[in-house]
């Protein structure tokens, strides 16, 4: 072949015979035929690679080509190829050997270990290890207060393994979406070879008697007794940035919602939710018997049923 050689390896005419091994491990993984059978050019490169690593691994051949080319042949160089069936000696090139390229000892030597088992260097063969089995990660659901959820802070779960039971402290991020889920790393099933599995935990708000979560959002069912609904009133009310004095209009009937704007959950981004105030009109556990007359003219007071329209 009229290559030159140097080109076919890609490296410069002064390469060391380091450089030059290197190159061939490239280019072997690169083009050899039982790695590129879809390849039909694969066993031509190949071919070409071998034929010019042959030749500039061995100082005496690489003098005489350097001096007279690809002709070095005629002065005392020999076709590596010539007479090896498994290089491409034979007419058909058929019967390449995986393992063939490997044989060569001296200077430069290459071995399986070094093309497969060594990207990058190093002189000796590894062989590489499977990864080993992870143990199965855990999922579980875990009821966090609302003032948690809010603020952040820590809590403790009951985690059972092989019939025992730990305590682990989980962090709680603050403004956490429930339904959002967190994952401890290591925490789930351990593994007789590999690493433990993780433990993946469903956050859920833990049942409030009057707050409750929708996205960023909170609403807030408040109790008001009937001479704030019908007087109005100001009344304190609890958000995460603190007490904030809630205006109720006179006349204010049960279900009524009033917004309080930026008193939500903060998320990521800079999202900031609101705070929904649904007005509940709570009845006292007794009416004194001197408020009968003044009952019966608070009933007399509606100007029409109040429960017209309310049909199926």
């Amino acid at each position: 072949m009229a290559n030159d050689y140097y080109k076919v390896l890609a490296v410069e005419r002064t390469a060391t015979t380091e450089e030059l091994s290197k190159a061939y491990r490239k280019l072997a993984r690169k083009f050899h035929p039982d790695l590129n059978q879809e390849d039909k050019n694969a066993k031509k490169r190949f071919q070409e690679v071998q034929q010019a690593y042959d030749c500039l691994n061995e100082p005496e051949k690489r003098k005489l080509y350097d001096q007279f080319g690809a002709d070095y042949e005629k002065f005392g160089g020999k076709n590596p190829f010539e007479g090896h069936p498994q290089r491409g000696g034979n007419a058909g090139g058929a019967g390449f050997d995986f393992g063939d390229i490997f044989e060569r000892g001296g200077a430069g030597a290459v071995d399986l270990g070094d093309i497969f088992g060594q990207f990058g260097g190093g002189g000796q063969s590894r062989t590489r290890r499977a990864p080993q089995p992870r143990g199965a990660d855990i999922a579980a659901e875990i009821a966090v207060p609302l003032h948690t959820i809010i603020l952040g802070g820590e809590t403790r779960i009951q985690l059972e393994h092989d019939g025992k039971l730990n305590s682990i402290s989980v962090k709680i991020p603050p403004g956490i979406e429930p339904g959002k889920k967190i994952r401890l790393r290591g925490q789930g099933q351990p593994s007789a070879t590999g690493k433990p599995g993780d433990l993946i935990l469903k956050v859920n708000l833990e049942p409030h008697p009057f707050f409750k979560i929708v996205g960023h959002n909170l609403e807030l069912r408040l109790p008001i007794s009937i001479p704030e609904a019908i007087q109005g009133a100001r009344i304190d009310v609890p958000t995460p940035a603190g007490t904030v004095t809630l205006t109720i209009p006179p006349m204010s009937s049960s279900g009524k919602k009033l917004r309080i704007k930026g008193q939500g959950l903060k998320g990521t981004g800079g999202v900031v939710g609101d705070m929904t105030v649904e007005l509940m009109i709570r009845l006292p556990e007794q009416i004194p018997a001197a408020s009968t007359e003044g009952i019966d003219q608070l009933a007399a007071a509606y100007a029409k049923p109040i429960r017209d329209g309310v049909q199926l």
